[in-house]
């Protein structure tokens, strides 16, 4: 058994099957991946996958079961790797991060002007996707962290450190009616078409729950996952706009108006989600810090060495989190 024949059925899972995918994926040939999954099978005296003819169709259960295994393998090999290069050069390597639109043009741009101020040897990457996408290149071990509002707690392999609460804004136009209000509920919102972020991202869930527990279904007129984009189609009157505040620049966006909403749909907290097993290099620690300064490496630790998420919940409940 080779760790590379893990990496092999560990990556064809990953891309639904698809061997010329996941050749193209890892730099490889198909055949090549094909013949050392065979040996494999070979090997251990059962088949990973089902196949029709040439092709894969689906995981045996015991396959599953190996993939599974081979997944937490790969982690730990890359981990040996990273301790090794901890040891040798603190200050050189590299660090993927997996987040949502909101994040990345958003909250940091200052934490990664300063992380690259800090650190010029290391090669930072960002990807951009759902919570759920990003989620799950994180459970993967295909980025390092994950930073997202949204459906990071649904990973059970994943340590969730609360980063900053955020709330809400309102945006119309100059002159729009809801400006012309004292106070403004969620009833009168739910009057005008609605522009916010597509289902699962940037908090989305608290503004359906908040309007359903006020037995409201408001026209959502269009979503997307680009507070930019919202705000456009709020410029051009086809709705009102419900958007993270800090998506709002005063300057930049002089022409809309901003209106308070967290009184109508509550904080949300943004967090960063780390695999359990990952073994965090120096400067990994650092640009957590940076992003979260309540979050320090001691702080970290401790999370990552507990396997249970209330006990992960517990340890931040009377820490003070940072407002966005």
């Amino acid at each position: 058994m080779k760790l590379q024949q893990l990496r092999y059925i560990w990556e064809v899972s990953k891309n639904n099957l698809n061997v010329s995918a996941t050749a193209e994926t890892i730099y490889t040939s198909q055949p090549g991946i094909s013949k050392q999954i065979r040996i494999l099978e070979d090997e251990l005296g059962i088949p990973i996958f089902t196949r029709n003819g040439k092709h894969l169709t689906d995981m045996t259960p015991a396959g599953k079961k190996i993939i599974a295994i081979a997944g937490d393998i790969l982690m730990q090999a890359a981990n040996i790797k990273n301790i090794a290069k901890e040891y040798l050069d603190e200050s050189r390597g590299t660090m993927s991060i997996a987040t949502t639109h909101t994040q990345a043009r958003y909250a940091l741009p200052k934490v990664i002007k300063s992380f690259m101020n800090d650190f010029p040897e290391v090669s930072l990457d960002i990807q951009q996707g759902t919570p759920v996408q990003i989620s799950e290149m994180v459970s993967q071990g295909k980025v390092d962290l994950a930073i997202a509002t949204e459906a990071i707690e649904l990973f059970d392999n994943l340590v969730m450190l609360p980063c900053y609460s955020w709330d809400r804004c309102i945006l119309v136009p100059k002159g729009h009616a809801l400006t012309k209000l004292e106070s403004v509920g969620l009833a009168d919102i739910a009057e005008h078409p609605l522009i916010t972020y597509v289902f699962g991202f940037t908090g989305r869930s608290k503004l359906d729950d908040a309007f359903s527990a006020e037995n409201l279904s408001p026209d959502v007129a269009l979503t997307a996952v680009d507070a930019d984009v919202i705000k456009t189609y709020v410029r051009l009157g086809l709705g009102v706009g419900i958007v993270a505040r800090m998506a709002y620049d005063d300057q930049v966006d002089g022409d809309l108006v901003a209106i308070d909403a967290s009184h109508l749909f509550g904080q949300s907290i943004t967090k960063i989600g780390i695999r359990k097993d990952t073994f965090l290099r120096g400067y990994m620690y650092e640009f957590i810090r940076l992003f979260a300064p309540h979050l320090t490496k001691d702080l970290i630790d401790k999370a990552m060495q507990l396997k249970d998420k209330s006990a992960i919940n517990d340890l931040f409940e009377n820490i003070s989190l940072p407002h966005f």
